[in-house]
């Protein structure tokens, strides 16, 4: 089989780029990794090279462009069903659809207020209802998911859903955005994964600063 070949921007910022990058990690299907840095103000003019949006991330699978995060996640699971990407049960399957859907056109405050920043010192910020509003929405989320499969992922085993609301975990455990019991045991066992330990170990490593994504 051609081998699949994942453009991503930078470690520390990219939220998008991450959901698909620890998919493919965590389910050990084999990618080329092809990493970018968007250190200018709107991007990088090198991701005409290879992406008809100008954005991150971009898969490509022989001479198939895929962009888009979740359309990304979705082929993969098209193309690996044997992977588990999405629970095998009919219910759960639409359900995570749902949650992944909702995450992926959703939760504006959070994504403005809070940018993924994995070098950021761990501290709480203060944040608007608007934030609060979108964390509690999640924190529900998780609760019913994990009440419902028994975790320790959002339907027992690591799936899309899960790489969907990656970046927002991140979030969670630099801000302190949540005392939730419930989201604190997610939190970590999502960021117990050696996929994650290996994305954010190269993102402290990283050295480019996007001034816009500091808070």
């Amino acid at each position: 089989m051609t081998a699949f070949d994942l453009y991503i921007g930078n470690k520390n910022y990219s939220s998008w780029s991450f959901r698909p990058w620890i998919a493919l990690r965590q389910k050990d299907i084999p990618f080329n990794e092809h990493l970018v840095p968007f250190d200018f103000e709107n991007g990088n003019p090198d991701f005409a090279d290879f992406s008809p949006t100008m954005k991150v991330p971009v898969l490509k699978h022989g001479d198939l462009t895929v962009w888009d995060s979740l359309a990304i996640l979705e082929y993969l699971a098209d193309v690996h069903p044997e992977k588990g990407l999405w629970p095998s049960d009919l219910r759960e399957r639409a359900w995570a659809r749902a949650i992944s859907a909702e995450m992926h056109s959703g939760f504006f405050a959070l994504r403005s207020a809070c940018p993924m920043n994995m070098r950021r010192p761990v501290e709480e910020l203060i944040v608007g209802d608007d934030v609060k509003k979108d964390v509690a929405r999640i924190v529900r989320i998780w609760t019913e998911c994990l009440e419902a499969s028994g975790g320790p992922f959002l339907f027992g085993d690591f799936t899309i859903a899960d790489a969907m609301f990656a970046p927002v975990v991140s979030r969670f455990l630099t801000y302190r955005l949540s005392a939730s019991p419930a989201a604190a045991r997610y939190c970590e066992a999502v960021k117990s994964t050696p996929a994650w330990q290996a994305w954010e170990a190269d993102a402290l490593k990283e050295t480019w600063i996007v001034a816009a994504e500091e808070i």
